[in-house]
């Protein structure tokens, strides 16, 4: 008996889905997860919050970033949505005029939860290791931690946890402090 063929999903398969839902393909496959709940966002718009004025706009800060939140990533055979994302502009001057991105950034923070965590930690994290992304952040707004990577040759290297009240000066935003209190409030 033949196996029936495997239908790989499309970007069709992501604007078809509901607004609630956020669509990633990977590795051929439609990844679907609900919008996220308020710790989620809230831990995604503070990071945001604490990068965009320093290193984005300039403001107290080095500039030379864009910070973008859930951009839709379109790179190799992928397209990624994670929480955050980061490009220097020297890479990426200008904005592109597409709703998506083409560029790998250089940094990505995905802020976990319930319905990700095993994708973030298990499909993603190698994927972005794969696409040369040098840093990577995983917030995670139940236990409150913060676990910062580098990408060492084509893997990620720990170089930080965070939990409680701890201050956070961390690559590649090293130029800024902190406290990770600040992202559950």
């Amino acid at each position: 008996m033949t196996k029936p063929a495997i239908k790989l999903a499309t970007y069709q398969d992501i604007i078809d889905l509901p607004e609630n839902m956020v669509g990633e393909l990977i590795n051929g496959y439609l990844e679907t997860h609900p919008r996220p709940a308020p710790k989620h966002a809230v831990a995604s718009s503070s990071i945001g919050a604490e990068l965009v004025s320093p290193f984005q706009k300039g403001r107290g800060g080095p500039g030379g970033w864009w910070i973008i939140d859930e951009p839709e990533c379109h790179l190799a055979a992928h397209v990624l949505v994670p929480d955050l994302a980061g490009w220097r502009k020297q890479r990426m001057p200008a904005l592109p005029e597409t709703v998506w991105f083409e560029i790998t950034p250089d940094w990505v923070c995905e802020v976990l939860s319930p319905s990700s965590t095993r994708l973030d930690r298990m499909i993603k994290m190698p994927i972005y290791a794969e696409l040369g992304v040098s840093y990577l952040w995983l917030v995670d707004p139940l236990l409150q931690t913060l676990e910062t990577y580098q990408l060492h040759d084509t893997h990620w290297l720990l170089i930080g946890s965070y939990t409680d009240d701890q201050p956070v000066t961390i690559a590649p935003f090293a130029e800024h402090t902190f406290l990770l209190s600040d992202l559950w409030e």
